[in-house]
């Protein structure tokens, strides 16, 4: 790729630059999962900041369980998909292109308005205790075991979604297979106890995100652009490893390649950091050496790294996630040579919700 500011090409688009705004959950939709006329203001000032690339907040896929959050937005039907392609139509008039982020939420659920109950691969909860800036849920609810009826009901949700996706404008779908979502449950040892095909060894384990995949790219066709995040650790769980260490996520890399995604968005707590129980080579390290698989990369990339990330990654985006909540303008200020604000975590009090954080910002100003 070209230097990190110049148009570049990722599958099958073409970017301004290879920034890109990284999904954060904002929780700012209609009750009933509706995108509305603040999150249109707020992807569009990404959009006008500079970001060559937004993925959207985790949307979730159906009418059963796999909201996980009060005031997310969905893209199950009619109303969700007019609503996001206003805000598609935004992005596109501002110069950026935008993915949404498939998610269901599986046993992180702290909020549904179709079902009380979590589904997952087995009856375990997240570790930890639900973040409260995403809600007022003190402990995590024990999810019930997933019936084979329930991952297909799963699948045919995220494929569903994805359709609508790209009835609604997308330039490209990101499944999350990260943070402690449903797709990353399965991958996972701690969430994961089952003793059928869809558990035990890592293949098993993998069954659902490949089966995904392949279902999805059917769905949307070859010329679409359709890729996966992919972490070890959780929202709640920072420590977590996959007992295959870096061989087993190599092998994920190339399932989801295999299965049809065109790139892969590795995240962890900083891109540099070597997660695996066995090997020495970070996430963004395994995923780069995959043939024929293009890659994101996330986790603690800002003003005085991004350019070391740039040259050791030169065919990978750059996804940035406080630095952006922080600056919504992050690229243009580093075209214009401009002081880069911290992020205040007080922007997502009570809730990390667009409205907060635009309080939040009137208040710096008086």
């Amino acid at each position: 790729m070209s230097d990190v500011m110049q148009s570049t090409r990722f599958t099958n688009q073409i970017l301004a630059n290879r920034f890109a705004l990284a999904p954060m959950t904002r929780i700012s939709a209609e009750p009933n999962g509706t995108p509305n006329d603040v999150m249109a203001d707020h992807y569009e000032a990404y959009a006008q900041g500079g970001f060559g690339l937004l993925i959207t907040e985790g949307t979730y896929t159906d009418d059963g369980a796999s909201q996980g959050y009060a005031n997310q937005p969905g893209i199950i039907n009619d109303t969700h998909i007019e609503g996001w392609k206003a805000i598609v139509n935004r992005v596109h008039a501002a110069g950026s292109k935008i993915f949404v982020q498939l998610m269901h939420a599986g046993a992180q659920f702290q909020a549904n308005q179709y079902t009380n109950q979590p589904a997952a691969p087995s009856a375990v909860k997240p570790k930890g205790a639900p973040l409260g800036f995403y809600g007022g849920q003190t402990e995590w609810k024990t999810p019930k075991i997933m019936t084979m009826a329930d991952i297909r009901f799963a699948i045919t949700g995220s494929v569903q979604s994805a359709v609508n996706a790209k009835a609604a404008g997308f330039d490209g779908i990101e499944l999350h297979g990260a943070n402690g979502y449903l797709l990353n449950q399965f991958l996972s040892t701690h969430f994961n106890q089952r003793d059928d095909r869809y558990g035990g060894n890592l293949e098993n384990r993998l069954r659902i995100v490949v089966e995904t995949i392949k279902a999805v790219r059917e769905a949307v066709g070859n010329d679409f652009t359709l890729g996966i995040r992919l972490s070890q650790v959780t929202v709640t769980d920072p420590d977590y490893q996959f007992p295959e260490g870096e061989a087993g996520f190599r092998q994920i890399a190339e399932a989801v390649r295999d299965a049809g995604a065109d790139f892969v968005h590795t995240t962890d707590g900083h891109v540099r950091r070597a997660p695996f129980i066995e090997g020495t080579k970070t996430l963004a390290d395994v995923v780069a050496e995959v043939d024929n698989l293009e890659l994101i990369i996330n986790g603690g990339i800002d003003e005085t790294n991004y350019q070391d990330f740039a040259a050791d990654y030169p065919e990978a985006l750059l996804a940035v996630a406080k630095k952006a909540l922080a600056n919504p303008d992050f690229v243009q200020r580093l075209k214009d040579g401009k002081e880069i604000d911290d992020m205040d975590f007080a922007m997502l009090q009570p809730k990390a919700t667009i409205p907060n954080e635009l309080a939040w910002r009137r208040k710096q100003v008086v």
